[in-house]
Parts: structure tokens; C-alpha cells; sequence
């Protein structure tokens, strides 16, 4: 389904943790690294596709996350012609997204990469917000820094340092940190990847507004990778 310009519309889906990381998936079989994503089916609204692409790249459902902002309009990107399929040429031109900031309820073990035959992605982790965007395919590139400037106004705040503040004390560097459940456990557990061994209007550039998902506040326009091959007819 495309628009009049040749652009399919698409949600991209923006994870955080308890630390606002992002889940940063790859790729299967690629050194490609990039949020969830997908197309949204006729009759379909941006939020019903996001929670679709969410269970079927991710394995979580809606009782997993809860919805923080989303951007306000859509994000374009082209997609280079040699990345499109032959019957695709000449009317499909890129996608045109709507962007998800989403909130973890659940826990690290209820992610499921195979919850579909037709998996996304084989590795994941959390990551810092500011994702590295040379890892990510150049021509989405444009779109990822103007999702993560426009939809970053909505992190949650973070209050785990005002204990030291209070106190006049300087926080211990993050890999020192030992609290009542294993915290250098936990900090083991991010620095690895996560690989799965079980036998998915505006182009990158002008500027755009956000939208909270609790009570409609817009935010300020944001100032002004090597990935294989991705699928970007279905993607």
C-alpha cells in the first residue's frame, strides 16, 4: 500500500528499559543494527501496527510496554534504487513512518525473537539512547537522529544518582555498582549481546513535532551505518 508520492507507511518502534536503553536488534544474517519496524496493513491504525511489529519481532504484547509519545507526523526516507526490487522500480520510492516511544513493563526474559517463521532479527541488547548511527544503513540514518531528537523530550526521568546529589557524594562508576539483587550480575548481563540459537511526512531532514502519549503536549522542532541489504519494500 502506498501513498501518492510512493511512500508506504511504516511505525518504527523506539524500546526503553528501567536505564532509558533502547533495544537495538540485528539484523538476521547482516551486521546491520536497527529498532523494530514494519509496514501497516490496510485498515490498520499506526498504534495497531506498532503493537503487531512489536509481538512479531520482538514477542512482546501489550501488557509488556506502555505507549510514552509518538511523533506527531511522518518521517520520510528513500530507499536507493538498488535496494528495491525490479517490479517495485519506479512507483515505490521509500517509507514514510510513524515514530513509537515505548516504556518496558516486563521483564529481559519475555522477548522472544522467534515469534513468528519469518524472524527480524538473530542478536539484540540495550543500548544507550543515542544509538550509533553508523552501525545503522545509511539512508535511514537521517530518519533515526530526527525520531530519537524529537521523541527524546519524553524520557522518563531517571532518579537513581539523587541519592548521591542529596548527599554530596559522587556516584561510583556504573560496572562498580553492587545493590540487594546482583547489580554487577545485571551489569554482565547488558554488556553481551543477546543472540538467539533456537532452531521482523517528512524526508530525512526537515523538522518535526511530538506528541505525549498521556497528555498531548507537542514538543519543540529538533535542531538542526553498514548494514546488508535491508528488505525495504516490506520494511
Amino acid at each position: 500500500m502506498l501513498d501518492r508520492e510512493g511512500f508506504r507507511p511504516n511505525v518504527g518502534i523506539i524500546l526503553l528499559n528501567h536505564k532509558n536503553e533502547v533495544f537495538w536488534g540485528k539484523r538476521i544474517r547482516t551486521h546491520s543494527w536497527q529498532f523494530p519496524q514494519g509496514g501497516i496493513k490496510h485498515g490498520e491504525t499506526p498504534e495497531q501496527a506498532m503493537f503487531r511489529e512489536l509481538h512479531e519481532e520482538v514477542g512482546l504484547t501489550a501488557d509488556h510496554v506502555r505507549i510514552i509519545a509518538r511523533t506527531r507526523d511522518w518521517l520520510r526516507y528513500e530507499v536507493p534504487d538498488h535496494f528495491i526490487r525490479r517490479d517495485a522500480r519506479g512507483h515505490y520510492r521509500g517509507q514514510k513512518q510513524i515514530w513509537f516511544l515505548l516504556q518496558m513493563m516486563g521483564r529481559d526474559s519475555d522477548m522472544n525473537l522467534r515469534a513468528t517463521d519469518h524472524p527480524e532479527f538473530d542478536a539484540w541488547r540495550w543500548n544507550e539512547y543515542w544509538v550509533p548511527l553508523e552501525a545503522v544503513i545509511e539512508f535511514k540514518r537521517g530518519v533515526y537522529q530526527m525520531a530519537l531528537t524529537e521523541l527524546a523530550r519524553f524520557l522518563p526521568r531517571l532518579n537513581h544518582h539523587n541519592r548521591y546529589l542529596r548527599a554530596g557524594m559522587r556516584p561510583p562508576p556504573r560496572g562498580d555498582r553492587h545493590g540487594g539483587h546482583g547489580d554487577q550480575g545485571d551489569q554482565d548481563h547488558h554488556r553481551h549481546d543477546r543472540f538467539d540459537h533456537q532452531p521482523h511526512e517528512h524526508n530525512a531532514g526537515p523538522q518535526a513535532t511530538g506528541t505525549s502519549a498521556h497528555d498531548g503536549r507537542e514538543i519543540a522542532p529538533p535542531a538542526a551505518s553498514h548494514g546488508g541489504p535491508a528488505d525495504p519494500v516490506k520494511d
